[in-house]
């Protein structure tokens, strides 16, 4: 073997585009899970710069830039790019372009913003340092008041002529089958 082709299989050689374009799809799908939403745009739209619009790595490559564009804010650009998505001759890249170019045409839910929780930013806090003062910059929640029993919850008396008192005979039968049992039991031991 000569040394050019263990240096071929080694690394990939960098002027192969298909080559290229797989890392940056990679680079570009490492950054947009890690919220670095422009340099995954970035790297995405050189990786489909070098692929053919028909690949399938291609539509991948365009699934991927689509999410970043809409988490990036580039709304007009993401519904644009999935519609040319939606008519990829990769029928499962087609399939998610239309799902994703349906998600992109909805209504925004408008928030109220009592509905969100602040959370506060606790890296620049050092260790022991305001505690005290963090937390009582918060409102203090408030208590809840108890209501009152009112006088016409108190306890009715029982009225006994109302109850049936008599005897269960259950309860005398199981007690004499009880008391025979312990009776032989004692007799025969």
């Amino acid at each position: 073997m000569s040394d050019d082709s263990q240096n071929s299989t080694s690394q990939p050689p960098l002027d192969n585009p298909k080559e290229m374009a797989e890392t940056f799809y990679q680079a570009g799908k490492a950054a947009f899970e890690s919220g670095q939403y422009r340099q995954a745009i970035s790297m995405l739209e050189k990786a489909i710069a070098l692929l053919p619009n028909t690949s399938i790595l291609g539509g991948e490559a365009g699934i991927w830039l689509v999410m970043a564009q809409d988490a990036a804010g580039r709304y007009e650009d993401a519904i644009a790019l999935c519609t040319k998505l939606a008519k990829h001759p990769h029928t499962e890249t087609a399939q998610q372009g239309k799902r994703l170019l349906y998600i992109l045409k909805a209504p925004k839910l408008k928030t109220n913003p009592e509905w969100n929780s602040k959370i506060p930013d606790l890296s620049q806090i050092g260790e022991g340092e305001g505690n005290a003062a963090t937390l009582s910059s918060y409102p203090k929640p408030k208590a809840r008041k108890r209501k009152p029993k009112e006088e016409s919850e108190e306890l009715e008396p029982i009225d006994w002529s109302q109850i049936d008192t008599q005897d269960n005979q259950f309860i005398a039968i199981a007690l004499g089958v009880m008391s025979l049992l312990l009776l032989g039991w004692v007799w025969l031991s």
